[in-house]
C-alpha cells in the first residue's frame, strides 16, 4: 500500500518541517508515503468561499485516482483512537487498497463534491487546528498506527 498525504496550502513551515519529515521518513519504513502540497489559488482572497472550495476541489480531484481510498480529515468526521486507526489501515491493506489518500482541505474546508468522493471522513479532534499542525499530527498518527500493527514499543497501551 502507498499513503499519499494531500493538503491545499503553503509548503511545510520551517519550524515544524523537520518533525513532519522525520515522521514521514519513519512511515516510509512500513509503507511508501508522499506529500502533495497543492498551493492555494493566487486569487484565493478575492474568491467567495464556495467558489474557492469548488476550485480547490477540482484541483484535488485531478490528483486522485478512481480506485484511491480517500480519507478526508474534517472536524465533522468520526474520531478514532490510535488503535482504531491502525485496525482501519490494516483492514484496507487486507482489502487490497493500493493507495490510501489522507486529504487535508483548504482554509475553508472542502466542497460537497470532495465530501461525497471521500470514502471515510476522519476527525482528529472536535477542535480546529492550523493546517501545519494537522500535517504533523497526521504523520505522527500514521506512524503510530504502523508501530501498533507491528507490535513495536512506540505506542504503549
Amino acid at each position: 500500500m502507498k499513503f499519499q498525504f494531500i493538503n491545499i496550502g503553503k509548503p511545510h513551515d520551517e519550524v515544524l518541517k523537520k518533525a513532519i519529515d522525520d515522521y514521514t521518513k519513519r512511515v516510509n519504513n512500513y509503507y511508501n508515503v508522499e506529500w502533495l502540497i497543492i498551493p492555494p489559488a493566487k486569487n484565493a482572497a478575492a474568491l467567495p468561499e464556495a467558489a474557492l472550495k469548488r476550485q480547490e476541489g477540482k484541483l484535488i480531484l485531478s490528483k486522485i485516482k478512481n480506485d484511491d481510498f480517500v480519507m478526508l480529515l474534517d472536524e465533522t468526521g468520526r474520531q478514532l483512537t490510535s488503535v482504531e486507526l491502525s485496525n482501519f489501515i490494516e483492514q484496507k491493506v487486507n482489502a487490497g487498497v493500493r493507495t490510501m489518500v489522507f486529504l487535508i482541505g483548504g482554509a475553508f474546508g472542502v466542497s460537497d463534491e470532495i465530501k461525497q468522493r471521500a470514502n471515510f471522513i476522519w476527525s482528529l479532534s472536535r477542535l480546529v487546528f492550523p493546517h501545519i499542525l494537522v500535517r504533523l499530527i497526521l504523520a505522527e498518527q500514521v506512524y503510530r498506527a504502523c508501530t501498533i500493527l507491528r507490535n513495536e514499543k512506540y505506542h504503549h497501551v
